[in-house]
């Protein structure tokens, strides 16, 4: 009998251990399931890193700085809202691959509410049936090849329209020197927002009425300042009522200058459409008014998604095209060798007794290399627009939460000293032996300024051929050196975009026959 007992006494201390123990490794296992990315240190309570945001330092550069510390997947927190950043391509596959449904929403941004009418613009729309819809009508409507093919008149004319304009004001010199000054910045602003302007609305930026057009181009360059913008609200949602620098009230004021114009243009295309008055190709506001023909979706007003969708459109199709510019001229004045080079390849491919038009881009892959190069150096957006996880998920191994925000760090990736040789310099030639092969619509992770996954930028090919055209036109048409003997200065300004914080002032002289500038 007592030894019976024994037994079954040592049979119970021996199931409890091993159940003690499963226990253990049971914990142990979710506990590593569940562990998070490493955290930033220097946050503060309910503020979280927010001091970080006020600095002086622009955020794409202090967050690139932290991954040095903290490595490729980390986390830091906005206010109360936890932000994943991924600052190197494997990171970034992962996330547009494996995770990219989970992440392809929005976060609700003050700005977006008030610039981009209550979320209605399609950019800032939480992911779903809405926004799937309207991305669809934007791309096929406007951005698709076809459509492009349809449209690309406009662009063509509108460039060279600018080139002549260009060779105009050398014309008018006074002081008999064969250059003319001329500021790139503004000019690349007036041609890129003319040739969405026509596209979308059938409008133009230039004209008599000089100050409307100042009026739409300062609201535009508003709406890109304010949607790169944190707002107390958007960090600690419970202070919202505390309106810190008045931002929420000039938002409210760019928006509301913004839907006037666009409400103006809107009843234009209704008035035309109802007298029958609309002849020829038609462009995008009056194809939205046929597709939705008085039908809100989503029960948001069909009004309201025609001008969300207009303004989604313009926004974006002038600013990163006119950014892209003078970054390229930039590094081009500060690289003479690649100039010349551009300029030589121009000269062989097309000569200077024609213009170059778009059937000769294909040949001249130096020049798409150059674009390349000055997307990879300064990505038209350093920080991809954040997204927000809807749903459990791993990360880089790291467990990351419903809720939690995502910003993708495109300037890091793009100067990952892994992937490219040298990456602080302009060197268009990578692009035609080592990574002859990376493209930039999504696909290749090392190299993404227009985006990737599910929100990539619908309006990539758009872009490219804007780009490819300008750039072959003006290098072809003129002679470009710098004002004094300085280097452009290559300053960053603060915003959703980066575009150069100071003027572009170049020399300009004709290097074509004045025939061709007719």
């Amino acid at each position: 009998m007592d030894l019976s007992l024994g037994w079954f006494s040592t049979a119970i201390a021996g199931l409890f251990l091993l159940v003690l123990c499963s226990g253990y490794l049971l914990n142990k296992s979710n506990a590593a399931k569940n562990r998070g990315p490493p955290e930033a240190a220097g946050g503060w309570p309910l503020i979280g890193h927010l001091p970080l945001l006020a600095g002086s330092n622009l955020l794409y550069k202090t967050l690139g700085a932290m991954s040095d510390t903290y490595g490729p997947i980390f986390k830091f927190r906005i206010g109360v809202h936890p932000t994943l950043v991924a600052s190197n391509w494997e990171i970034a596959k992962e996330i547009f691959t494996t995770n990219d449904a989970a992440v392809s929403s929005r976060p609700k941004f003050v700005a977006a509410k008030h610039l981009g009418y209550n979320y209605a613009m399609f950019g800032f729309a939480p992911f779903g049936a809405y926004w799937r819809e309207i991305r669809k009508i934007a791309t096929f409507e406007l951005l698709s090849n076809r459509r492009l093919e349809l449209l690309k008149h406009v662009r063509i004319y509108e460039v060279e329209t600018s080139m002549k304009e260009m060779y105009k004001h050398w014309t008018t010199r006074e002081d008999g020197s064969s250059h003319v000054s001329l500021e790139l910045k503004r000019w690349f602003g007036e041609l890129s927002l003319n040739v969405i302007l026509r596209m979308i609305a059938g409008k133009k930026n230039t004209g008599t009425n000089a100050e409307g057009n100042e009026k739409w181009q300062k609201a535009i360059r508003d709406v890109f300042h304010y949607l790169g913008m944190f707002v107390l609200r958007d960090a600690v949602p419970f202070l919202g009522w505390l309106d810190v620098g008045g931002h929420e009230k000039a938002m409210a004021k760019v928006a509301e200058e913004l839907d006037s114009i666009l409400d103006e243009w809107l009843e234009e295309h209704k008035q035309q459409r109802s007298l029958s008055e609309s002849q020829g190709a038609q462009d995008f506001m009056d194809i939205m008014l046929s597709v939705l023909d008085g039908k809100a979706l989503a029960g948001i007003d069909p009004d309201i998604i025609t001008k969300s969708t207009s303004l989604s459109l313009i926004a974006g199709g002038s600013d990163t095209s006119s950014v892209t510019l003078v970054w390229a001229f930039s590094d081009l004045l500060n690289n003479p060798r690649v100039l010349k080079k551009a300029q030589e390849e121009l000269d062989h491919y097309v000569g200077r007794d024609r213009r170059v038009t778009d059937s000769d881009i294909g040949n001249l892959v130096y020049m798409q290399a150059i674009v390349k190069e000055t997307l990879r150096i300064h990505p038209p957006a350093p920080l991809s627009a954040p997204r927000e996880f809807i749903e459990d998920c791993t990360v880089g191994g790291y467990h990351i939460s419903r809720g939690t925000w995502l910003m993708v760090n495109l300037w890091k990736i793009h100067r990952d000293p892994r992937v490219w040789e040298d990456p602080l310099e302009f060197k268009p030639e990578r692009f035609l032996s080592t990574h002859k092969d990376v493209d930039v619509r999504g696909h290749s992770y090392e190299l993404m300024p227009f985006g990737s996954g599910r929100r990539v930028c619908p309006g990539i090919s758009f872009g490219l051929q804007m780009l490819h055209l300008v750039l072959a036109t003006y290098l072809q048409a003129f002679e470009y050196s710098i004002p004094g003997s300085a280097l452009v200065d290559m300053s960053e300004s603060a915003g959703m975009t980066n575009m150069k914080a100071t003027p572009l002032d170049v020399l300009i002289a004709p290097r074509l026959r004045p025939q061709l500038y007719e």
